[in-house]
């Protein structure tokens, strides 16, 4: 095959809009292609590219969280272009193809569900399941020669949420509070100490104390059976939610934030807090 035909295959598929999954790996392709491809993707790198991955995952998950589900086609789109990416760079540099990939995950979900694709019975609660899986998983980190009880939680997670992933990694051999009251009065112990000396403490030991004082509320949510991550991100999306409210409000009156006191926003998140819940039909 000439470079001519095997180009014009490859305008054939690019702007197939029917291509599905070879077409999206074909423009990748190009767009690496030190021939004609595009100068930015050409210059990318894993190290480049992971924190848009990050990105596009969190983007995933807020689309998720609002319910936009116009969205969430596109968000999961550029979602999936960040493995594609990977992979491409990967294939380049002789490492690993893009089936490899497909093929790991797919064997990786068979060997952890021999309930669904083995002899085991399907007769057992999601919650024996989890366990199956989490002991499915120890024997995968011995294979891989982690011998410790803490060893491969990933350190590029979200500090929040590898919080509760060591917790649950340390619960698994007996080192957890046995229930949720010693957990909140270590929260208020370490919210206690943390006001008492915050003003005698340097910079860096105001950050540990913080830092302890966020590890134990990790492990209350952990308790409660929260994700933190979530919960905190309905958190966010609530104040940003009333705080945008208290604008519109002002803005009937001609005015901005910078122009109201902080008595009079207190009382305009109030009224956003009251027209909430009567939109949900909430009781006083």
């Amino acid at each position: 095959m000439t470079k001519t035909q095997d180009l014009s295959r490859s305008d054939a598929l690019v702007y197939d809009p029917k291509g599905g999954m070879d077409r999206l790996r074909e423009i990748m392709r190009r767009l690496r292609d030190p021939n004609g491809g595009c100068p930015w993707d050409i210059e990318q790198t894993f190290a480049t590219i992971a924190p848009y991955t990050i990105e596009e995952a969190y983007e995933v998950a807020d689309a998720i969280e609002r319910e936009a589900w116009d969205e969430l086609k596109g968000e999961l789109g550029d979602l999936l272009f960040q493995s594609v990416f990977h992979a491409q760079m990967a294939e380049e540099a002789g490492l690993f193809s893009f089936d490899e990939i497909a093929d790991t995950m797919s064997d990786k979900m068979v060997a952890r569900h021999p309930h669904v694709f083995g002899s085991e019975s399907r007769d057992k609660s999601a919650d024996q399941q989890t366990r199956d899986w989490e002991t499915i998983k120890a024997a995968e980190r011995a294979d891989k020669a982690q011998q410790g009880v803490l060893d491969g939680v990933a350190i590029g997670l979200p500090a929040l949420l590898r919080a509760v992933k060591l917790q649950k990694r340390a619960a698994r051999v007996g080192f957890d509070w046995p229930d949720i009251g010693p957990v909140l009065d270590k929260i208020t112990e370490e919210a206690r100490e943390l006001a008492e000396a915050r003003d005698s403490l340097s910079q860096d030991e105001v950050r540990e104390e913080l830092g302890d004082l966020l590890f134990v509320v990790a492990n209350l949510a952990r308790h409660l059976n929260v994700e933190p991550e979530e919960a905190l991100r309905h958190t966010n999306a609530k104040f940003e939610r009333r705080f945008q409210g208290i604008e519109r409000r002002l803005a009937a009156d001609g005015r901005a934030p910078d122009d109201a006191t902080l008595e009079e926003m207190d009382a305009l998140w109030d009224a956003e807090k009251a027209a909430e819940r009567i939109a949900k039909n909430i009781p006083d």
